[in-house]
């Protein structure tokens, strides 16, 4: 169904053919062509980590800019470098003028892309700071113990400095890396499209897309060609976008459909793809700074909790294996962020040879494949302690939506044939916990409604969230750690 290849463009557009597969291919300029090298299923390596690089260079060199404005207006007053008032100055404007850049977006993926933007945006936040700090002079009757020639030297020396070096880097990275700093793919699905240069091509058949219990499977390869996108445009024909919408919401990136008939319109959630509108169908609902922040939280609540519980892991092991034959631990493939399938770690709670990989059959009270260890383990869910590795590896989090195995049913419907919004959830990790099980909504899925009630609160979750929204979840868990749906 995904045909990995590679193509070398010859030219600034490529045309999509007919859809056949899922053809990857980089578009480039004329001038510079460029080649893809697919490893092990990813379209691509990421780039975010090469903007903020970026951002940290040019806040680096905005500071440079000012700091040796100020400086070298001390010395041409004063003959001194760290002479006279231009160091107090500097120290004054600085963190006014980061704080104004920052808030204004001097630190932005358009600034990199219009570095005549960035230029703009940071001398506005420069002249605020300058004029605040002088208020601020004026009103504490300080201005006589600075020197009104380095004031007027170190601002028209900043405004030079922060014009040239924002031009000169802005060019060199523009140039270094082809005015392209992101991955911006367009899935095409039986339609004709010209993309534009940087543009990757992702030619897919989606006839097994929608429907069939090998659906995670495919959805789970999509998300790895898609895992370090940062912009997914899906060209297809009209009646496939609520199908392709469907699915999509689920990978944690934006999402867009490519619609030539809103071309004569207006629309201000409009974004482009060279000639032609796309609609912003899906944003991944954390910003960068707010994923940091979970994963630091992670980090910082599940390193020490494993090693902590290391004697209780020795001991549940051992009881394991004196229960009954088998493994310690057992792993289920389970549907992760952006659609993509890991192996979720847990206790083994059941005998060996009753193993049920798929989770056809959820667990219910009184399982007759369940071990005595397993069953204590499972009522007070210290069959999910294993996943504090998960959690160190980054395919989950403490708090989020339940990872569901991909064969999971509820009244005889797989999870996504009981509502078509349930991809929506896996635009976040995974969870040990989540607002869900803080609800009481645990167990099997023997009816639809065990699974809408689910569903709901892990929507509920993706809306509005916060660091004290995620440590409130963790605390009340403690409070259904043993739980009459616990089995």
């Amino acid at each position: 169904m995904f045909r990995d290849s590679v193509a070398e463009p010859k030219g600034g557009e490529h045309r999509a053919s007919d859809a056949g597969g899922a053809q990857p291919v980089r578009s480039g300029p004329a001038d510079s062509p460029t080649k893809v090298c697919l490893k092990a299923g990813q379209i691509t390596s990421s780039k975010e980590k090469l903007r903020l690089r970026l951002y940290v260079a040019l806040l680096a060199l905005d500071v440079v800019s000012i700091g040796g404005a100020f400086l070298l207006a001390n010395l041409l007053r004063f003959s001194g470098l760290l002479v006279g008032s231009g160091t107090g100055l500097f120290f004054a404007i600085l963190p006014i003028f980061i704080g104004l850049a920052a808030s204004k977006g001097a630190y932005s993926l358009g600034v990199l892309e219009r570095p005549q933007r960035g230029i703009r945006l940071a001398l506005q936040s420069f002249f605020l700071a300058v004029a605040a700090v002088l208020g601020l002079l004026f009103y504490t009757k300080a201005s006589a113990d600075f020197s009104r020639v380095v004031f007027a030297v170190g601002t028209v020396l900043s405004f030079i400095f922060l014009n040239a070096s924002r031009y000169a880097f802005g060019q060199w990275a523009g140039r270094l890396f082809n005015w392209n700093f992101t991955n911006r793919v367009v899935v095409v699905d039986g339609v004709h499209v010209f993309a534009g240069a940087g543009d990757i091509l992702l030619q897919v058949d989606s006839s097994e897309f929608f429907s069939g219990s090998g659906k995670p499977v495919v959805l789970d390869r999509l998300g790895r060609l898609l895992k370090n996108s940062d912009r997914v445009i899906v060209a297809c024909p009209e009646i496939r976008r609520e199908a392709w919408a469907a699915v999509l919401k689920g990978i944690d990136m934006d999402i867009e459909f490519l619609a030539p008939e809103l071309d004569r319109l207006g629309a201000l959630e409009a974004r482009r793809l060279g000639d032609h509108a796309t609609v912003l169908i899906s944003r991944g609902p954390l910003a960068l700074r707010d994923r940091m922040l979970k994963r630091a939280f992670d980090l910082a609540v599940a390193t020490p909790a494993l090693l902590l519980s290391l004697p209780l892991v020795g001991i549940i092991a051992i009881a394991i294996k004196l229960d009954s034959q088998g493994p310690v631990l057992f792993r289920q493939p389970r549907i992760g962020l952006g659609n993509r399938i890991f192996d979720v770690l847990k206790f083994r709670s059941m005998r060996s040879d009753a193993g049920d990989d798929a989770g056809v059959r959820s667990a219910s009270f009184n399982d007759d494949r369940m071990t005595r260890v397993g069953a204590f383990l499972r009522r007070t869910s210290l069959d999910e302690l294993p996943q504090l590795i998960n959690v160190l590896l980054g395919e989950m989090s403490l708090v989020g939506p339940r990872p569901h195995a991909v064969a999971s049913t509820a009244e005889g419907l797989l999870f996504w044939e009981v509502d078509s919004s349930y991809f929506m959830r896996h635009a976040v990790k995974p969870g040990i916990t989540g607002l869900a099980q803080v609800r009481g909504h645990r167990g099997a899925t023997l009816h639809k409604g065990d699974l809408e009630n689910r569903l709901q609160s892990d929507l509920e979750y993706l809306t509005g969230w916060t660091i004290w929204r995620e440590i409130g979840i963790l605390l009340s868990t403690m409070r259904v750690l043993s739980h009459k749906n616990a089995f």
